[in-house]
């Protein structure tokens, strides 16, 4: 078996044998946003692609996060919000994602959003288009890193506010706030249980 389908299975299995953990919101206090954690295989290597978004959106300006936004009414589903999202942002046909599962969700601390995190694996080397609006670059990080790397009490001041987090620091990029802490929950679910190819930074 080839290293993307050794992790593709691995994660479709642990996470169909897994309830994922879903957060109430009672009286509608939080809006919805659904994101794509696309993992593709190069060269052996198992990397996450993010996004470092433009400091013209709406929410959360400049920072590292995943494909996805709000949910909007016509979208039928989370994880079709989740397709629409990633394919409006960076291009990314939803024909070419393979739906592996969801995790747990996770919420916004300024915005009010509960965070629906879908896994999907893309094919490697993806010719991506990104929205100019809405995303500054793609930043792919090994897969590994966050399972050997990751900080849990990281320091760091954001806008005048000095703030402590979650965080994987990546050459000049640091990856914090609700997107580490996803990637923590994903860590949480898979430490230890996936094919990864270690690499160096």
């Amino acid at each position: 078996m080839t290293a993307d389908k050794e992790v593709m299975e691995a994660i479709r299995k642990m996470l169909k044998e897994r309830e994922a953990v879903r957060i109430p919101n009672p009286g509608g206090t939080y809006r919805h946003a659904s994101v794509l954690i696309p993992l593709t295989v190069e060269e052996g290597v198992c990397n996450l692609i993010l996004t470092k978004r433009t400091d013209t959106v709406e929410h959360h300006k400049g920072q590292i996060s995943f494909p996805g936004g709000r949910v909007d009414d016509g979208d039928g589903s989370l994880e079709v919000t989740a397709l629409r999202e990633a394919e409006e942002e960076i291009g990314l046909h939803r024909d070419d994602v393979q739906m592996l599962g969801r995790i747990d969700d996770a919420l916004t601390i300024v915005s009010n959003f509960i965070i629906h995190p879908f896994v999907a694996m893309i094919p490697p080397h993806y010719p991506f288009r990104l929205s100019e609006a809405e995303v500054e670059r793609i930043i792919r990080v090994p897969l590994a890193l966050f399972f050997t790397s990751m900080r849990d009490d990281y320091s760091f001041e954001f806008e005048g506010i000095s703030i402590k987090t979650p965080a994987l620091v990546y050459g000049q990029d640091v990856i914090w706030g609700a997107t580490a802490r996803i990637m923590k929950n994903f860590v949480s679910i898979f430490d230890g249980k996936l094919p990864l190819k270690q690499t160096e930074k």
